[in-house]
């Protein structure tokens, strides 16, 4: 199938569990999507046990296999869905919850990694440096996700700010960390940077670390700052709409070729185009619009992903010899959010308030998505390719099901209690 083929086949099948979703599950869109998926996905399976003729499930594996949902996903989808996530979240609320955001994001990434990768290690024999780069691939929320499902829990400004940055901001230093550990793992095969780590590990790391982290966040100031003084002197709003997606589709692609991080590039210049362009570069019926477009961008995209992820099953190799690891990966990746969280709220806690209700709600609240899926089917080929591609799958699918069906209410719960702040 052709790209276009592709593409509406996908949009038709989001459309179509939607509707299922709305009618008879109601559950919350997303979600709903990816259970008609993985129910539909296996069905066609037992379908194929039952009568081996039909070859339904290996017509649907050939096709799933067509789309490369690692490219699919870390070169296009991304880098719209983390510009739609930032251009809501106010630099200045951003500013008050900096240095908790900050630290979750960089130090709450680390000790994920790290609490993944020492206990996979231990429970299944793989090498500790592999090990980590599962780390990596689980320890990732999915801020599109987690806002999706917390929506309708009413969540006081401060947490919810909390909870958007920390997401958007993990997302691309896990993914730098990745290339790192990729890198250092696999040699060659893991892409840039590898060249720097097989010479001097070390410094190579260092060095790719700060061009992919620090290159991606100048490089979105950069692009949003120019984009904003040209959308200063228009007042044209369908030309400022298309602005904004030249803004997340050319800066992802140039970040790219320039070797910097795109995630981290998306969220930096949608943070500049929704607090400064909004502010002092847009109309009020611009803002409208643009607003309203993203919105839908990110709708639209979020069911396509979603789906994708429940018909990925087919890509999966399971093995019944992976189950007592895809169950541990379940529990270690909860505790390692637990220490992600848990420790740096613990290191502020003698200089700012923090509520009763942070620590268990953006602990349960931290869903897995889409980016942990596509960067686990981007590994090259190995001996503990099928364990970790496993292990992710139950991880995310466990995410989002069982705690995104959860933690809404859990939410309303525990934000009853009094702000302490």
């Amino acid at each position: 199938m052709g790209i276009l083929q592709i593409a509406s086949l996908l949009i038709v099948l989001a459309a179509v569990f939607g509707v299922i979703n709305y009618f008879f599950l109601r559950l919350p869109q997303s979600i709903g999507i990816l259970i008609v998926a993985l129910a539909v996905s296996f069905t066609a399976m037992a379908l194929d046990v039952a009568f081996p003729t039909l070859e339904l499930a290996t017509t649907m594996r050939a096709m799933v296999l067509e789309i490369d949902f690692s490219d699919a996903l870390l070169e296009g989808m991304l880098g719209l869905l983390l510009f739609a996530g930032a251009l809501h979240v106010k630099m200045e609320d951003l500013r008050e919850q900096a240095w908790v955001v900050l630290l979750m994001a960089t130090m709450g990434v680390g000790l994920s990694v790290a609490v993944v990768g020492v206990g996979f290690s231990w429970l299944t024999g793989m090498p500790i440096l592999v090990a980590l780069v599962f780390g990596t691939i689980i320890s990732p929320t999915d801020p599109v996700a987690v806002l999706g499902v917390l929506r309708e829990a009413n969540l006081r400004k401060s947490l919810e700010t909390k909870i958007a940055g920390e997401s958007l901001f993990n997302d691309g230093v896990a993914y730098v960390v990745f290339l790192v550990l990729v890198g250092l793992a696999f040699g060659d095969a893991g892409g840039h940077g590898a060249g720097e780590a097989e010479q001097n590990a070390l410094v190579g790391a260092l060095l790719l670390f700060v061009q992919e982290a620090f290159g991606g966040a100048a490089l979105g100031a950069a692009l949003g700052w120019m984009t904003f003084r040209v959308m200063r002197r228009i007042d044209d709003y369908t030309l400022e709409v298309l602005i904004t997606l030249a803004l997340a589709f050319g800066g992802y692609e140039l970040a790219i070729a320039l070797h910097v991080s795109a995630p981290i590039m998306a969220v930096v210049a949608g943070l500049m185009i929704g607090d400064v362009g909004m502010k002092y570069g847009m109309s009020e019926i611009t803002r409208d619009y643009v607003n309203a477009f993203w919105k839908m961008i990110d709708e639209i995209l979020n069911a396509v992903l979603f789906l994708l992820i429940g018909i990925e099953v087919f890509a999966v190799a399971f093995d019944a010899s992976f189950l007592r690891a895809a169950a541990f990966a379940v529990v270690l990746g909860l505790v390692a959010r637990l220490a992600a969280v848990a420790i740096p709220v613990l290191i502020l806690r003698p200089f700012r308030a923090f509520g009763r209700d942070v620590i268990p709600i953006m602990t349960w609240g931290g869903l897995k998505g889409g980016i942990s899926v596509a960067l686990a089917l981007s590994l090259p080929a190995g001996e503990w390719k099928p364990l970790i591609l496993t292990c992710t799958y139950v991880v995310v699918v466990f995410s989002i099901i069982v705690q995104g069906l959860t933690i809404a209410p859990l939410a309303r719960r525990l934000s009853r209690e009094p702000e302490l702040m």
